[in-house]
């Protein structure tokens, strides 16, 4: 038996409810009507879509989407002074005492690359191409070379909420692609990495009141030692080097002047723990802690709408930070 249309249903059901429970029991028709329109057992019902919807709408980040890439290219120049004092005993008598000024100028080509493995997941890369011009006592001219290559991974545990700032995880390997510090020749070439691998840990969170967004980071710096070297230094080889861990945070805000200009100011300071230093004879030394801050100013402007210049600047704040640092990054694919 073949259950009635629906357009057949109507009828029946409007005319069962005016009917006597007797007369209700005695039409065969009704109770067909009836057991038609029941829900099933793994039916699915307008209440369900509707919550399976509402609850994937809401799964919404702020990453690259699945399957999507991005380039873009970096151009930054940064400036060191330093004024190094040399000083040498013997018997008690002291027999070298010199004053060395280093002026550096780095500019530093950066292109990177982006994939989305998943909405809240995003690979990243990194690859610098350095210039440096330094002068000083011991060596002045110019050397080019391959930076350091880095790796990393973004990740969001949490899906962005109206009511809770966005958390990102990110984890970046930075490998010593670039020439090391620790094999150059002195007054010969210049370092363009830092000669031991890197892993850096760290957390971003981010809460939009518009038009103002605020930001901040926390993260963790180790590296692996640098072995097998052959650096010789005021009549000493060096042999290993251990760099101790490192600790940073950042926090800073963005305003949005206009939907076409931006602007941002930050402040981000790192602490490293002390270096060990082993050399040929068997003598180890150990280098003061050091502190790296710098004052963050930045204008962003949207040219298209694929497409946002943004040019940065930071001043250092301690003495061991660059003295000024100026970056311009345009997005590759417009």
């Amino acid at each position: 038996m073949t259950c009635p249309t629906p357009a057949r249903l109507i009828p029946a059901l409007l005319l069962a409810a005016t009917l006597p429970l007797a007369a209700q029991t005695t039409a065969p028709a009704d109770d067909a009507a009836r057991e038609a329109l029941r829900t099933k057992e793994g039916d699915v019902s307008n209440a369900s879509l509707l919550k399976d919807t509402l609850s994937a709408a809401e799964k919404q980040y702020s990453l690259l989407k699945k399957g999507k890439t991005a380039l873009s290219y970096e151009l930054a120049y940064a400036y060191i002074g330093t004024e190094t004092i040399n000083a040498k005993f013997t018997d008690s008598t002291l027999t070298l005492f010199e004053i060395s000024n280093t002026r550096a100028h780095t500019v530093t080509n950066t292109f990177s690359g982006e994939y989305g493995l998943a909405d809240n997941l995003t690979l990243t890369a990194g690859l610098p191409l350095l210039s440096r011009f330094s002068q000083s006592e011991s060596f002045s001219g110019l050397s080019n070379g391959l930076g350091d290559l880095s790796l990393g991974v973004r990740f969001q545990p949490f899906s962005l909420q109206r009511d809770m700032p966005s958390l990102t995880t990110t984890a970046a390997l930075r490998l010593p692609t670039g020439r090391s510090p620790f094999k150059t020749i002195v007054g010969q070439n210049l370092a363009t990495g830092a000669g031991y691998t890197g892993l850096t840990l760290g957390v971003n969170a981010s809460k939009v009141l518009d038009p103002v967004a605020l930001f901040g980071s926390l993260n963790l710096g180790l590296a692996l030692p640098a072995k097998g070297l052959s650096q010789a230094r005021d009549s000493l080889v060096l042999t290993e080097v251990r760099p101790g861990a490192t600790v940073g945070f950042g926090l800073g805000f963005a305003y949005s002047l206009s939907y076409n200009v931006s602007l941002t100011s930050s402040i981000q300071e790192s602490v490293s723990a002390r270096t060990h230093l082993r050399f040929a004879d068997g003598s180890t030394r150990r280098t003061a802690p050091q502190t790296s801050a710098s004052l963050n100013f930045g204008l962003g402007v949207r040219v298209s709408p694929k497409t946002t210049l943004n040019l940065n600047t930071a001043i250092g704040l301690t003495a061991d930070s660059p003295d000024f640092t100026l970056s311009l990054s345009v997005p590759l694919n417009f």
